[in-house]
């Protein structure tokens, strides 16, 4: 398959000491010798393949030096893409690296599209359509664990799996397929319904394993959202803070001074937060603190996690009472902070409105309880053996869709065979798992899908 030869630039916009300048593509050696003079005196297509060179580029019009580079030289196709590949290492300004990107693109190559490199790896056999898009979840990686999920994708690991299952329904489907087109062959096992069970069994047992980690993964990739609730002044912006160990929130002892909802990302032993500060919800004549309020109370109802903090040097409210019926049976943690002060509230009446939900002491002014909440936070998520390094994570919403299919049409075919269904109609789940098996991998998959998963990706990648 041959394209046209693409560039973009490869690191953030900004200044910054190096930025790169990436082509991929059949003339990308010719054009970037057009425009590159090595101190050597060489050309680059004299030289050696995964060797990097320095020296100048130089508009050829004016023969003027634009820049003081090192240039990457790698051949396809043992390259990202697949195809012949220069990067070239500019100083980090914006200027210079968009007059060399300019360059480039005047001597012959196309401005490439959001995640066109990594489409063409696909597309070139490189990598698989679950690799492709594990490369997006390394860039948008906000804690260690995400970030070896997504490599683990990256290596083939939900991939190879992926195949294996795909493998095992191709030759249970040949099978089948033998006994309908030569049943005269006495040579042949006869695949009844009493030999198809085990084995259409155990590809399901495989799907459900894939399937128990999806809400795992799926946190590790997207985050948790995590809304911070309660009255006015009883810690809430403290313990933002304390969480993200900086003053993000203004805290006072003035009720109310959260008018707004305030985000901010952190990584909780493995687990990534997009912590949410709400106003304090309260009934209130202030009109800006009112309309705060209402904004706390839309984001309860789109939350994974809710910490609902209660303050130990008062009795329990009204409107404390209000929010535990609101956040009832939802994932919530209460912490009862101010553990410094006289206790006043009810532990018994607190413990009974949680239920089953974790409660946890905390002083946070005196950072008391922070270990206790974060390991409460890890437990709510993160228990027993799903944690262990070497199960396959599915963390991809499209994947999880798909292996929900997969798992619907293999239950369809067990149907079929506790019902004495023919073979053949048996055989129609069957296929129908093969394939959406395979659209997790991209060998059975839209032209339009992929187009619109790559549009996903950044310019340069």
């Amino acid at each position: 398959m041959e394209f046209d030869t693409i560039s973009a630039i490869s690191t953030p916009m900004g200044e910054g000491a190096i930025a790169i300048v990436r082509l991929s593509g059949e003339e990308a050696i010719e054009i970037a010798d057009r425009i590159f003079i090595a101190k050597s005196g060489k050309r680059l297509r004299e030289m050696k393949t995964h060797t990097i060179h320095y020296g100048n580029i130089v508009d050829p019009k004016t023969e003027e030096v634009v820049e003081e580079v090192m240039i990457s030289l790698m051949r396809g196709p043992k390259t990202f893409t697949r195809e012949d590949v220069v990067e070239i290492n500019c100083h980090g300004g914006l200027v210079s690296v968009n007059r060399v990107l300019q360059l480039v693109l005047i001597n012959g190559a196309r401005l490439a599209e959001p995640g066109e490199f990594t489409k063409r790896a696909f597309l070139n056999g490189r990598i698989d359509l679950s690799q492709a898009e594990a490369v997006m979840d390394l860039i948008r990686a906000k804690t260690d664990r995400a970030m070896n999920v997504a490599i683990g994708q990256m290596e083939g690991r939900l991939s190879n799996l992926i195949r294996g299952l795909r493998q095992e329904l191709l030759e249970i489907l040949a099978h089948i397929e033998v006994n309908i087109d030569y049943p005269e062959y006495d040579d042949v096992e006869e695949m009844t319904h009493q030999l198809l069970v085990p084995k259409v069994l155990n590809v399901k047992k495989e799907i459900n394993t894939l399937l128990q980690t999806s809400s795992q993964g799926k946190i590790l990739r997207e985050g948790l959202s995590t809304v911070i609730v309660g009255r006015p002044n009883v810690g809430k912006s403290s313990l933002l803070n304390s969480l993200v160990h900086e003053n993000k929130a203004i805290v006072t002892d003035i009720p109310g001074t959260t008018r707004d909802v305030i985000e901010e990302y952190v990584n909780v032993r493995g687990v990534p937060l997009r912590l949410v500060d709400t106003a304090g919800i309260r009934e209130t004549e202030d009109i800006v603190e009112r309309i705060g309020v209402e904004k706390s109370r839309e984001v309860l109802k789109s939350a994974d996690l809710i910490l609902l903090v209660l303050n130990n040097n008062e009795e329990l409210s009204i409107e404390d009472v209000r929010i535990f019926e609101a956040i009832a049976g939802m994932d919530a943690i209460i912490i009862i902070n101010k553990t410094d002060l006289a206790t006043k509230i009810s532990l018994d009446q607190v413990k009974e409105l949680a239920g089953n939900q974790p409660v946890v002491t905390t002083s946070l002014l005196q950072e008391e309880g922070i270990e206790e909440l974060e390991e409460a936070i890890s437990s709510l998520f993160f228990s027993g053996s799903i944690e262990a390094g070497d199960l396959t994570y599915v963390s991809n919403s499209r994947h999880i869709a798909l292996l929900n299919q997969a798992n619907h049409a293999i239950d369809e075919a067990l149907q079929g065979i506790d019902q004495n269904l023919p073979i053949d109609m048996v055989q129609i789940d069957l296929t129908r798992t093969w394939e959406l098996l395979g659209e997790i991998i991209g060998d059975a998959v839209h032209e339009s899908l992929i187009n619109q998963l790559f549009s996903q990706f950044c310019l340069g990648k």
